[in-house]
């Protein structure tokens, strides 16, 4: 049994970056998923109701974002300094108003409500946040920040998956330097080898 676990339902989305960054770095986890059917015995044991979790010598830590970057201080894909590590904290704060931006569209009840979402989603708001997010990548060689590997990266290719199946589209077709960044993370040795082993599934 290892030192580490996470828990998160059987899917990739927001435990995704995290399970990336620690095989990465060659770190043993237990990769807890749960069925959907079990989250109510669960939940209330859950810090604020909620997952992913992160388990670490009988610690528990939440907030996915935190818990990445945590990780990723582990696995030396930070900056060296406070301004560098600005930059990367400033992408995945815009990677992550994205996200929130798609679910508030994705994860609307009301139908017509959702269908009105969608136009300016599409027209409007995947177009502002990819332009500017394809200039960074374009002037970062194919990542992020500091024209070198960071978990900016992989905090953005490890969400794609969800990104995309909550559009019903691949958000980042018309953009070469996104793809550059997704495809220098899944060229990783570690990365390439957990894309073709994990569990799979559509989010």
């Amino acid at each position: 049994m290892s030192e580490i676990k996470i828990t998160y339902f059987p899917v990739k989305a927001l435990a995704e970056p995290i399970r990336m960054l620690l095989k990465y770095g060659n770190i043993n986890f237990d990769d807890n998923r749960f069925q959907q059917e079990n989250w109510p015995n669960i939940k209330p044991d859950m810090p604020f109701g909620q997952v992913p979790i992160y388990e670490e010598a009988g610690r528990i830590a939440h907030q996915s974002i935190a818990i990445t970057r945590y990780v990723a201080k582990k696995v030396k894909l930070v900056g060296d300094s406070d301004w560098e590590n600005l930059e990367i904290d400033s992408v995945v704060d815009t990677i992550n108003d994205l996200r929130q931006k798609i679910a508030y569209y994705w994860y609307e009840q009301d139908a017509a409500v959702k269908e009105s979402r969608k136009g300016p989603l599409i027209e409007e708001t995947l177009p502002f946040y990819l332009t500017r997010l394809e200039s960074i990548a374009e002037k970062n060689n194919g990542h992020f920040a500091l024209k070198k590997l960071t978990w900016a990266d992989i905090y953005f290719t490890g969400l794609l998956d969800y990104l995309n199946f909550m559009l019903g589209t691949n958000m980042i077709e018309k953009y070469p330097n996104l793809q550059a960044v997704a495809n220098n993370v899944r060229s990783v040795p570690a990365i390439k080898s957990w894309i073709e082993t994990r569990p799979q599934s559509d989010l």
